[in-house]
Parts: C-alpha cells; sequence; structure tokens
C-alpha cells in the first residue's frame, strides 16, 4: 500500500492558507460595499472645533471670535520688548593654573563653573581671587571672557 504524499503538516498549512485568502476576499468586499465613491462634499468635510480637534459638525457661527490682521503678531518679539541683562557677571577664581593656562570661575550668583582661557584675560588673575566676567559660548559650553579682577 502506498503512502500518501500528503502530510497533516502539509494539510493544515493549506487550510490556514485557504482561510486566510478567504478572510481578504471579505475585507476587500466589505471596503467596496462602504466606500463612498462619488459621494456628496458635506460627507468628507472635517472640522476643526475650539479646542482643536477634529468633528463632522460644522463650527457654530455665534461662538465666531473676530480677529484683526494687525493683531497677529508672526515671529520674535522686538528685543526692546526684553529687559536688558547685565551681561558681567562676578564670581570667585576657582582654580587657574597659569603655566598650562586655563582656570576655571565659580559664579557667585549661580554657583556654575566656568572655563576661562588666557586668552580672555583682561587683567592677571590667580585662585580665589574675586574678578568680573562675561559669558561667551564655547565649545564644550560656557566660557568666561573679558575677565577683570574686583
Amino acid at each position: 500500500m502506498a503512502k500518501s504524499q500528503q502530510t497533516f503538516n502539509k494539510s493544515e498549512k493549506e487550510k490556514k492558507r485557504l482561510k486566510k485568502r478567504e478572510l481578504k476576499a471579505k475585507k476587500k468586499e466589505e471596503r467596496r460595499a462602504n466606500s463612498v465613491k462619488g459621494g456628496k462634499l458635506e460627507d468628507m468635510l472635517a472640522y476643526v472645533d475650539e479646542y482643536g480637534r477634529l468633528t463632522d459638525t460644522p463650527p457654530d457661527p455665534a461662538n465666531k471670535i473676530v480677529v484683526e490682521a494687525e493683531d497677529i503678531v508672526l515671529g520674535i518679539p522686538k528685543k526692546e520688548d526684553y529687559e536688558a541683562e547685565d551681561p558681567t557677571k562676578e564670581g570667585k577664581v576657582s582654580f587657574f593654573d597659569s603655566s598650562k593656562g586655563f582656570g576655571f570661575i565659580i559664579n557667585s550668583q549661580t554657583q556654575e563653573k566656568h572655563f576661562v582661557h588666557v586668552s580672555g584675560l583682561i587683567d592677571e588673575i590667580q585662585e580665589n581671587d574675586k574678578v568680573s566676567f562675561e559669558l561667551e559660548k564655547g565649545l564644550r559650553g560656557m566660557n568666561a571672557v573679558k575677565v577683570k579682577k574686583i
């Protein structure tokens, strides 16, 4: 007697594949039945309510707010609107190596450490000197420049 060429595993895979194909065909038919080809424009519109959510109902004209075009500000406010912050800060030299030409200053207000290089010095400084300085963006953070002894 010859053995069947169709094993149980093969037949199970074939059943799964056929079932998947049937489900795909059913979904395709449902999409075709529910599609709105040639529908009205009103059915396809979406509206945004006052809270920014999408709705299918148009907004109430009684809640409309009128805004003048001149009142709309685009971009960043002008500099004169800001308070002018004093760029000079005060601090204390926590470390300075004159042979290598660099050190660190601790800001007296924020307690942040800022790198200082000899090229940014106006007066000669040593450790524990009180100094005034300005900050400048460097490669690894803010650097102290225009450093003067107080």
